[in-house]
This record gives structure tokens, C-alpha cells and sequence, in this order.
């Protein structure tokens, strides 16, 4: 591939290290995301990936014991070094595996972080209201009802809204932690739908266990295990019959893990 045509690298993981005290379980990872990408993350249990995503949008600052070193940039500036936390994590956005209903209406949950940002205009927050419930296909279930509370709507409904709020901040890219784990198979295929369109305007990491999520959604997948990294590559390598690594073989084809 010659260089007018090679994807632009949106991120960059150079040599991540992360520990709790004294015992460290990220080492010394390097990978990099391509912009518009959906990049997947696979692993068992305890291999890291949502510290991961923790270390990337910086909220691993809220666990008092841990420590990174090494470097995650972001349009080749490295995050790590930002002093501007808050502003950083607008440019990140961030999906919990559960779903994080604030005690607010359906609509005051979605200009939660546009009004602590400033915006007043309320023309301005009704039009970012409606875009982001749009983009996060709940707009038609609950433009009637913007003044409930977003925690008295379903699971499925509450998982979509927290992904509404996290697109008020317009991120360059998203990152999602299991974001299927407590929702039905429809919902999730609804979702995952979202996340191809919101491809086209940002860039997406995804966490999961679902290995068949992963060959669905993700363009490449990085498989993590104990820390680190055992495969990335491709989907048409990393899921085929002769994947670079036998682990990743058994893996994906549920033999472990």
C-alpha cells in the first residue's frame, strides 16, 4: 500500500505498561487504530481490555494505585502528557458494559455535558438532543416522553441513551466496553447497526466477549491475553482457519476461555 492510500493511524498505543501497586498486567503493548476504523478487542477474563480502554481515555487516573508509563496518542499528540483531562475525555468518549443512567429526564441526560460545558441556547441543546438520539436509534421511542426519567426505560433503552450521552460531546472516537452484556440479541443487533453508521464520522474501539461480535463488526481485532498481545491483525486472519498464533485459533472457536 503506497502512502496517498494508507489509512490514517487516528491512535497510537506505544509500549503501555499498567500496574496495580506492584503487580503489573498490561506489558508493554503496541498496536495503532486507523481513523473511521471499528477495531475490536478480544481476550478471556482478567486479560486487561477494559483497563485498556481505561488507560486510552485516561479515567485509570481514578484508581489511586495504578500507574502507566509508555504513551497513547491521539492524532499523533500523546494524551498521556495533556493536561486538559476534561477535555481529553470530550474527545473520548466512553460506554460503560452497563448502563449508567444519570437520576435525570431522558432529555437533561443527554445536555449534561453540553450545559457543564457552556452551551445555554436551548434551540442549540434541543437540535443536539434529537442528533444524538438519532444516531443512537432510540429518537422514535422516547421523542414523546423527553421529560421521564432515562432510569424507568428498559435496559435496552437505557444502554442507547448512554451512548446518546456520549455522542453530546461529538467524539473522535468512542470506546465501548461490553456494551451487549446485560441486553437482548435484537437490541444488540440494533446497536451494533448504530455503530456501523457512527463509523463514518468517528472512530470506534470495542470490547467484547462475544468473539462473533468482533468477526461481525470490527475491520481488524486485537486478541489480549494475560496483558498482552497475542494476535492483531485483520479479520479475514484473525478469525481464519490459520490465524499467526494457535492460542488465537482455539480462542475464537471457544476451545478456551
Amino acid at each position: 500500500m503506497n502512502q496517498a492510500t494508507a489509512p490514517r493511524k487516528k491512535v497510537e498505543v506505544c509500549d503501555l505498561r499498567l500496574s496495580y501497586g506492584a503487580k503489573e498486567i498490561i506489558h508493554g503493548i503496541s498496536f495503532e487504530v486507523y481513523e473511521h476504523e471499528i477495531f475490536g478487542v478480544i481476550g478471556p477474563a482478567q486479560s486487561g481490555k477494559t483497563s485498556l480502554l481505561r488507560c486510552i481515555n485516561r479515567t485509570i487516573e481514578f484508581t489511586p494505585e495504578a500507574k502507566t508509563r509508555g504513551a497513547v496518542k491521539v492524532d499523533g499528540k500523546d494524551v498521556t502528557k495533556s493536561r486538559n483531562v476534561y477535555e481529553l475525555r470530550r474527545k473520548i468518549g466512553m460506554v460503560a458494559p452497563l448502563p449508567v443512567g444519570l437520576p435525570l429526564t431522558i432529555y437533561d441526560n443527554v445536555t449534561f455535558a453540553p450545559r457543564a460545558a457552556g452551551v445555554r441556547d436551548r434551540d442549540e441543546l434541543d437540535e443536539l438532543v434529537e442528533r444524538c438520539l438519532r444516531q443512537a436509534a432510540l429518537w422514535d421511542e422516547v421523542k414523546d416522553r423527553l421529560d421521564c426519567l432515562g432510569t424507568k426505560l428498559s435496559g435496552g433503552q437505557q444502554q442507547r441513551l448512554t451512548i446518546a450521552r456520549a455522542l453530546s460531546h461529538k467524539p473522535e472516537v468512542l470506546c465501548l466496553d461490553e456494551f451487549s452484556i446485560a441486553i437482548d440479541p435484537v437490541t444488540t443487533m440494533r446497536i451494533e447497526d448504530v455503530l456501523k453508521e457512527l463509523s463514518k464520522e468517528m472512530t470506534i474501539i470495542l470490547v467484547t466477549n462475544l468473539v462473533q461480535q468482533a468477526r461481525r463488526l470490527a475491520q481488524r481485532t486485537l486478541f489480549l491475553w494475560n496483558g498482552r498481545i497475542e494476535e492483531v491483525g485483520g479479520n479475514e486472519i484473525v478469525f481464519s482457519e490459520t490465524p499467526k498464533s494457535r492460542k488465537t485459533y482455539e480462542y475464537v472457536r471457544g476451545i478456551f476461555g
